[in-house]
């Protein structure tokens, strides 16, 4: 686990992607670009990924464009991972513990393609 100004960094860089990457032999699970790996190994957040991607059948999410939330309680080391489409939740899943440094972070999921906004 990095810190936050580490992290925070990794996002920063993510401006384009040279790569899909496939973080799971689970089918049907989304693949992700260069920026959402280098912050899943800085920040130690696969299991956020997992999240995503175990979602991935639910019929109230839209299949071209989802925004994913997790926004973070650093005081109390929880957090919640909301599922939207656009700007509407449909899901959310509480997350009991986490070392996850920063406040909040959001990914898009386009076409099966987890990426940060800075990517898109």
């Amino acid at each position: 686990m990095k810190s936050r100004k580490e992290v925070m960094g990794v996002i920063a860089q993510a401006t384009a992607s040279t790569a899909y990457h496939r973080f799971s032999s689970v089918q049907g699970f989304p693949v992700i670009t260069d920026g959402v790996l280098a912050l899943a190994e800085t920040a130690g957040c696969f299991w956020w990924l997992d999240i995503i991607g175990s979602y991935q059948h639910d019929k109230r999410l839209c299949r071209d464009f989802q925004v994913w939330k997790l926004e973070v309680d650093l005081a109390k080391r929880s957090a919640v991972v909301v599922g939207c489409n656009d700007d509407v939740e449909v899901i959310r899943q509480e997350v009991e513990w986490t070392d996850f440094p920063l406040e909040e972070c959001r990914v898009y999921l386009i076409d099966g393609v987890i990426l940060l906004p800075g990517e898109y």
